[in-house]
């Protein structure tokens, strides 16, 4: 099977190289083994993916339109009209058997796209060869909506309609961008961090860091050529603030980010049991995440976990806070593609549950 994969994507990238010679750069020939081992190492590749795979069982035996701009190969083509047809929608549901192939990025569509509109309506232009991996990589759901399923409604109010509003996953191009995405639910009166660009003075993109084949970040070696001494992404540290309040300024920003993440998990809890009056759990794995803690053990087990159980008690306040926690927990890298914002993210929402519950805020420090 893999030696079939190799000559499929080995055909598929050959095309593509010989319709679009600017694949080649200085003249250098492309080595197309090369590019295609490393695209079958990735996790594009991975046709036993659940992203790839969610809609075998299905009745409609196809990926819906909605979905297949990023779970299919040809998607993102007819997203892009580069098959002729209506720019920005998908005509039409995508077989199965898909994953995100060489023609998905080395079409004429996806190699002119320099402009993306995210979720929040914000367009970003000039983003280059990025753009493409910005369009699927920026969630479905930004804190535009979220403010507008809780307009007019008091903040601590229960409401039986509301239902959780999920980001969905790894969207990491809503987290670099930060506020010009507007990804998270960004709090009124509150100035958020822009877009991350982690070298002054220098742009920071997705191919900065990531292989475009592989997917593989740069090798930490390189971090340390500025990061002195570090040996691992999680051990980096760009701000010399205590955001997390437990006096450690030389931990990885990454731990500042968990504990944070780890203390607004809590009040969410402390927040549903106090003023929303029903005790809530939350499961990263099980749609929609959040679910009626029944037994009152602060975790979603496997006969909670279930759409029937979801959690039903939101309120305004809670639906904010719990949205950011989404947002953070959804970008396993948060810490690399804009701490800031993620840390403004989670040290809000705190402060916010803190209005109605016992959130002990002292010595936490918002960049």
């Amino acid at each position: 099977m893999r030696s079939r994969n190799l000559t499929v994507a080995i055909m598929l990238l050959a095309g593509a190289v010989a319709t679009l010679p600017a694949l080649a750069q200085e003249g250098t020939k492309p080595d197309l083994a090369k590019i295609t081992a490393a695209w079958l190492a990735s996790p594009h590749a991975d046709r036993t993916a659940e992203a790839f795979r969610h809609w075998d069982g299905e009745a409609e035996r196809a990926v819906p339109g909605e979905c297949a701009t990023c779970h299919t190969s040809r998607g993102i083509i007819d997203y892009l009209g580069a098959d002729l047809r209506a720019v920005n929608v998908v005509d039409a549901p995508q077989p199965l058997g898909s994953t995100v192939d060489c023609v998905t990025c080395h079409n004429p569509g996806s190699m002119a796209l320099q402009s993306v509109v995210f979720p929040s309506g914000a367009r970003l232009d000039g983003l280059g060869h990025e753009a493409i991996c910005s369009t699927c990589h920026q969630g479905r759901a930004s804190g535009a909506d979220v403010d507008k399923a809780v307009a007019g409604r008091e903040d601590d109010a229960v409401a039986g309609d509301l239902g959780f509003i999920n980001i969905h996953y790894r969207a990491a191009a809503a987290t670099q961008a930060g506020s010009l995405a507007a990804g998270g639910y960004q709090y009124p009166g509150k100035t958020y961090a822009g877009r991350f660009d982690h070298v002054k003075n220098e742009p920071s993109t997705c191919l900065t860091c990531h292989n475009q084949h592989s997917l593989k970040p740069a090798a930490i070696e390189t971090c340390a050529e500025c990061h002195k001494g570090t040996t691992q992404y999680s051990a980096i540290r760009i701000t010399r603030l205590d955001s997390d309040g437990d006096g450690d300024t030389t931990e990885g920003i990454a731990a500042e980010v968990a504990t944070l993440h780890e203390r607004l998990g809590e009040a969410i809890r402390t927040y549903g049991m106090q003023v929303a009056g029903s005790p809530i759990a939350y499961d990263a794995h099980a749609y929609p995440y959040f679910f009626a803690d029944t037994n009152g053990d602060g975790i979603a087990g496997k006969d909670e976990a279930i759409f029937p159980n979801r959690y039903q008690n939101w309120t305004p306040r809670l639906l904010k806070a719990a949205y950011n926690y989404q947002f953070v927990a959804k970008d396993g890298a948060a810490h690399v593609h804009n701490p800031l914002y993620a840390i403004q993210l989670l040290h809000d929402s705190l402060e916010s549950l803190g209005e109605k519950t016992s959130v002990d805020m002292t010595g936490l420090a918002r960049p």
